[in-house]
């Protein structure tokens, strides 16, 4: 029986199968690179989509940082005016009282009595006057008591000077300027 030799054929057909299975598989890792970086560019993709509206987000915020800033100097702005307006307003509803306390403190004034000095300090008023009576100064209290724009008069001190014919009595005394109700009612209906 001749001899044949199948090992060439076998050896080719391993070479071949060889072949084949390399080219599969730098098929499949071409096509696993090419899905590797498709999916490596879409993810970039999304990531600089997402930077680019993060940027807008910033830019937004800024811009609303910035009116933020104005509307908190406008509102500083409209409190400084708010008190301006208030201390005029304050002003214009306080200028007649005033003259209202020179009248009171000339029409409680008693006959006898001759004031020397006055002065105030806020709703406070010291005066300081000549009597020629203790009594006298008395009834000056009384009156600025009566008095619907002064009330509580408190004597700080009274002394008495000089001889029988010439004796007078210096006086010193505090009493507090008042509002009517009546009149601040009416002033807030006028204005």
């Amino acid at each position: 029986m001749p001899h044949i030799n199948l090992l060439p054929w076998r050896e080719e057909l391993r070479q071949e199968r060889k072949k084949q299975f390399l080219t599969m598989l730098a098929g499949a890792l071409i096509l696993t690179a090419g899905l590797v970086y498709l999916a490596l560019s879409q993810v970039q993709g999304m990531v600089s989509h997402q930077e680019s509206r993060n940027q807008t987000l910033q830019r937004e915020i800024a811009q609303l940082d910035e009116k933020i800033r104005e509307i908190d100097q406008l509102r500083e702005t409209r409190a400084d005016l708010v008190a301006r307006m208030q201390v005029i307003e304050e002003l214009q509803q306080r200028r007649t009282e005033i003259v209202h306390l020179f009248d009171e403190l000339v029409s409680t004034l008693p006959e006898g009595i001759y004031l020397t000095s006055l002065s105030q300090s806020g709703g406070n008023i010291s005066v300081e006057g000549v009597a020629q009576s203790n009594a006298r100064v008395s009834v000056y209290m009384k009156n600025l008591d009566d008095s619907d724009w002064l009330a509580d008069p408190q004597l700080q001190v009274i002394e008495t000077r000089g001889e029988r014919p010439n004796r007078f009595s210096q006086f010193s005394l505090q009493v507090r300027q008042t509002v009517p109700a009546e009149t601040t009612a009416g002033e807030e209906g006028a204005s």
